[in-house]
């Protein structure tokens, strides 16, 4: 649900006055008519529609106290889209190297959804990161194969992780259930030859 409060720049005190001195403003400012460019005016006319749901829903005091009171009700939230979020959070976090940050949010994406394989990937990336992680990275990668085994480069990622740990059999194993799958994969068959 769209906070109606952000859209129109007002706090939840504000009077059905400042509410629609703050429609009037922006309704001004951001009229579609007022952008040219085809893209441009595509997101002011939706945020036009959001402004005027905002303004309709606030500046009657009846729906106001039902949208309040929508606000407070705690929402139930699927798991799948949990995870999502958590994913989302933990691959930016990865990305901007905060590797503690990016495990805990990549293990809440596991914890709510269990067979997704990339979200097991993405999860034993930062735990290789982390300087103590490399055995539970394996072990996300290994379960990620076993829901994915039809992906070569999980199957690349586990033999690399294992190749790095001194794993040599089972680099070599996993690179060559990999090039069942993907038969000539560059990578794969590099593991097998550092690991032989």
């Amino acid at each position: 649900m769209a906070d109606y409060y952000k859209i129109l720049g007002v706090d939840k005190t504000a009077s059905v006055d400042s509410i629609k001195k703050a429609y009037l403003r922006l309704a001004r400012e951001r009229h579609p008519d007022r952008f040219t460019d085809p893209a441009e005016r595509e997101k002011a006319d939706q945020f036009f529609k959001d402004l005027t749901a905002a303004f309709n829903t606030l500046s009657n005091p009846s729906t106001r106290q039902e949208y309040d009171e929508s606000l407070i009700q705690p929402r139930k939230v699927a798991p799948e889209d949990l995870a999502a979020e958590a994913y989302a959070q933990g691959l930016q976090a990865y990305q901007q190297q905060a590797f503690d940050v990016a495990v805990d949010q990549l293990r809440a994406a596991v914890h709510h959804v269990q067979n997704k394989a990339e979200y097991r990937v993405a999860l034993a990336r930062a735990l290789a990161r982390h300087p103590r992680g490399a055995r539970d990275a394996i072990a996300e990668l290994e379960k990620a194969v076993q829901l994915a085994p039809q992906k070569a480069e999980f199957h690349a990622e586990l033999a690399g992780l294992y190749l790095s740990q001194g794993l040599k059999l089972r680099a070599r194993r996993a690179a060559e259930a990999g090039l069942k799958v993907a038969p000539g994969d560059a990578r794969l068959l590099k593991i097998v030859q550092q690991s032989g």
